[in-house]
């Protein structure tokens, strides 16, 4: 089979599609011949060397992919069968025209969606899930501020938060990704290179930060007393200097860190399940409130080192998803 590959760490330079051997699907899994995959800051920080996948993963950079079940592996005894469309979360190995996944990890693509677009939900829209409702525990009536808004975790945040009958804001870098952000439901948004969404913005009962330390006196202005701060990604460091200590015991605040990628399977298992009772059936066309996958950009996997680019020099709003050759 064709995959993305590199040989030793680097720019997206590094990049090339390579003829690997099919995964062989194991006990519990399922093997998805992949129409499409997109792309995740994991897979700039792996490329990179910097993120290897958890033990046990496919090295193959892909953390989503969206197709049809090939085959099943021994044990498998569910609902799945062969030539049904799929969307998957995975732990590795999506850009490439095979995976195997365990089949807990596997969500149906809703009637009428396209693969581009079910390939953009698997690993945004179930982080974003995760964020608000497993470790953020958001509520009815809250506000939620959400740093990069209009990247794929923040563009399905902000639906989410709307369906939970939350308040989502945002923070972007240009005014056009405010805007989209604002199309989607964010009540406010706030430029982070001109204007100091510290001093603008106060009441944040969750802060969804993938940032750092580049903004964390800013968040603490922000939060709530008793507010919760959840980080899930360092894109502006995460080396601190200054009192946040004294700062967060006085907002009453509480700091937490979570992945996804390196969650058991339980967990992952739990998640899967309670995003596809909770939140697939608002991607239905024709509901009374309707989720959307955004998708910034669609390139054909020979040229995966464009799409790196394009992510790395943060011009996408939303995902960026490649199309694998079938």
């Amino acid at each position: 089979m064709l995959a993305a590959f590199f040989d030793t760490p680097g720019g997206p330079e590094k990049l090339y599609v390579k003829e690997l051997p099919r995964p062989i699907p194991k006990e519990g899994e399922v093997l998805v011949q992949v129409h499409a995959s997109a792309l995740n800051r994991a897979d700039l920080l792996q490329r990179k060397g910097m993120y290897a996948p958890p033990p046990g993963a496919s090295q193959i950079l892909g953390l989503e992919a969206a197709g049809t079940v090939a085959a099943l592996g021994p044990g498998v005894d569910c609902q799945w069968k062969v030539g049904d469309r799929v969307m998957a979360l995975l732990g590795g190995g999506g850009n490439a025209q095979y995976v195997a996944v365990p089949a807990y990890q596997l969500i149906p693509i809703p009637n009428g969606m396209s693969d581009t677009d079910a390939a953009s939900i698997p690993e945004a829209w179930l982080t974003a899930f995760q964020l608000l409702h497993f470790v953020g525990n958001v509520h009815k009536g809250e506000t939620v501020l959400i740093h990069a808004g209009a990247s794929g975790v923040g563009t399905a945040a902000i639906q989410l938060c709307r369906l939970a009958g939350a308040v989502p804001m945002v923070t972007a870098g240009s005014s056009d990704k405010i805007e989209k952000a604002k199309e989607l439901g964010a009540a406010a948004g706030f430029n982070y290179k001109d204007e100091d969404f510290g001093k603008k913005y106060v009441g944040a009962d969750i802060i969804l930060d993938c940032v750092g330390a580049t903004h964390w006196e800013k968040n603490l202005a922000c939060l709530n007393t008793d507010g919760r701060w959840v980080i899930y990604g360092l894109m502006g460091s995460g080396e601190i200097h200054g009192d946040i200590l004294t700062k967060l015991l006085w907002k009453r605040g509480s700091i937490i860190g979570s992945l996804l990628r390196s969650r058991s399977g339980s967990y992952k298992a739990e998640l899967v399940k309670a995003f596809t009772e909770q939140a697939l059936p608002y991607f239905a066309r024709g509901g009374p409130i309707h989720l959307q996958p955004i998708v910034d950009s669609v390139y054909p996997l020979q040229n995966i080192a464009d799409a790196h680019q394009h992510m790395e020099d943060n011009k996408n709003m939303g995902k960026i998803v490649l199309e694998i050759p079938v």
